[in-house]
């Protein structure tokens, strides 16, 4: 989130704007505001390649808390705002955090959290205003107050330690090399996708999505970069996404495929509500998104929603856009940084169009931060290779499908399901809300496939609902594949990024070894 010549060429211009509040932050307020806070880390203690960290809702110092650390040559983990304590404890612990950046909102865990983390220095609280705060805790306006908005003297780049989302175990600290330039020279990556994406001075990026994650962070840090101006949302409400789309003329956004199917489930009238004409590039991402979806999605905003697939490991990326999607169905794209193998379990390549596990020979070092073990299962034996457990084929002409992560790989009877494939179709359908697929035990075959639904408003979780969703599992599906049973509740363990929480919804089911969720 550098500014670089933008507050001299346009110091009034928004720099990004809050969805909620309407509240404009200018890029002059924005540099003012990053550089104080970069002298304060300073004033602390912290010098290259040192930690600090931000857990906080999005809010009107989110993109400033990142930014500092970049034009200060630190780290900075943005850590996923709906962890509980012990979870944030750890990542605090693990990262080396020696300054933590958080809210009012998120005081009572914060509390909790920082009595195990002998690293941590100073708590900042965004919003404390007059309350009282425990030692250490500091008023995050007044700690910074003091301190010049000009550029601290030794500015060099920085960049984000970000952890993986722990959807299928303890998440890990992905950390990279920090070169030895300044902040206004962006990583070559950057610069890659900023051209890409075309990120450009007149763009409007509506973002709709926890600014704690990769993509939305990386995002806007394009935008600001190139001058733009983005519209934050707090939260994403499909209807306001849409009307915020009219109200500021947006041009871009990114997004993730449980948006698309939220924005689908609205009725015609609120589609048509709004205009949404002033659209031009829409990218999505973190998940594979089912067929119908992004079909019905194309046929609705027309030939302008390309997609990327890529991991916070940053090792290979793969893009297409909509008339590649349409004579590829499926495809994430074909590989444009990496050099990817589809390898079998015993490391073979596998024939074109056969399902693999997705190995890059690393575009970008990387390991996990304090995680030796995890990172050597990350590679191969002899280090020329990398994945995340990832799982997919390449068609004909090269364009990757995903399948499925290997994590969730169902073995029932001697037989590997992945239930992506499964997934999607429950999704798809109109009575569905949300679904997800698992293996839970079963005393003869191992495993047995389950599937969790979260129905549409109105809709109960009867006998009859449920006979329609297997009769309509059974039209598309090989027998092995359709779950043995149906389970409903009132909402799946989903992040906003998109990321679905599957351990959480396993563990409930393994741990009792009942085919029934154990309400907590």
């Amino acid at each position: 989130m550098y500014p670089g010549a933008y507050v001299k060429q346009n110091p009034s211009k928004a720099a990004f704007i809050m969805a909620s509040t309407g509240e404009e932050v200018s890029y002059q307020v924005f540099d003012e505001r990053s550089n104080q806070l970069a002298h304060y880390l300073r004033y602390e203690g912290l010098k290259k390649n040192d930690h600090y960290s931000v857990f906080m809702e999005n809010n009107n110092r989110y993109l400033e808390s990142n930014s500092a650390g970049e034009r200060a040559g630190l780290y900075c983990t943005c850590i996923n705002s709906y962890l509980k304590t012990q979870e944030l404890s750890y990542i605090l612990i693990n990262s080396d955090t020696q300054i933590l950046i958080t809210s009012k909102a998120k005081l009572d865990i914060v509390k909790e959290a920082a009595k195990n983390c002998s690293l941590l220095k100073r708590i900042l609280v965004v919003g404390a205003d007059n309350d009282e705060l425990p030692k250490s805790f500091l008023d995050y306006k007044k700690a910074v107050s003091d301190f010049p908005t000009t550029p601290i003297e030794d500015e060099s780049l920085g960049t984000s330690m970000l952890y993986s989302s722990g959807t299928t175990g303890r998440p890990k600290g992905i950390l990279r090399p920090l070169p030895d330039q300044r902040p206004d020279e962006p990583l070559p990556i950057m610069n890659f996708l900023s051209t890409l994406w075309n990120y450009r001075e007149d763009m409007i990026y509506l973002s709709p999505a926890p600014l704690y994650h990769s993509a939305p962070l990386f995002a806007n840090n394009f935008a600001i970069r190139a001058g733009a101006t983005t519209i934050i949302m707090e939260k994403f409400d499909p209807l306001e996404f849409l009307r915020l789309i009219e109200k500021y003329a947006v041009t871009d956004s990114q997004m993730v495929p449980t948006m698309f199917n939220r924005i689908l489930k609205l009725s015609e009238e609120e589609r048509k509500r709004y205009d949404l004409s002033s659209l031009k590039h829409v990218i999505h991402a973190a998940a594979p998104c089912p067929v119908q979806v992004k079909r019905q999605m194309i046929e609705w905003w027309g030939p302008i929603i390309n997609e990327y697939y890529g991991a916070t490991e940053a090792f290979g990326f793969a893009y297409c856009d909509t008339r590649e999607w349409l004579e590829h169905p499926g495809t994430v794209g074909k590989i444009m940084i990496g050099e990817l193998s589809i390898l079998d379990d015993e490391m073979n390549e596998v024939p074109t169009g056969e399902s693999g596990t997705l190995w890059f020979k690393p575009a970008s070092e990387f390991k996990y931060h304090k995680e030796p073990e995890k990172t050597a299962e990350a590679y191969s034996k002899d280090k020329s290779l990398t994945t995340v457990g990832d799982v997919g084929y390449l068609d004909q002409d090269g364009f990757l499908h995903l399948t499925d992560r290997k994590a969730f790989m169902i073995i029932s009877g001697g037989v590997n399901i992945y239930p992506q494939e499964c997934e999607d179709l429950l999704i798809s359908h109109p009575k569905v809300y949300d679904a997800a697929v698992f293996g839970v035990p079963n005393e003869d075959l191992g495993e047995e496939v389950k599937a969790v639904v979260q129905p549409i408003d109105g809709l109960s979780d009867d006998k009859n609902l449920t006979n329609e969703l297997l009769d309509y599992l059974n039209d598309h599906l090989s027998r092995q594949k359709v779950p043995r049973s149906i389970d409903f509740v009132s909402e799946l363990p989903r992040l906003p990024t998109g990321k679905l929480y599957k351990r959480l919804l396993r563990d409930k089911y393994w741990k009792s070894g009942k085919s029934k969720i154990i309400q907590e």
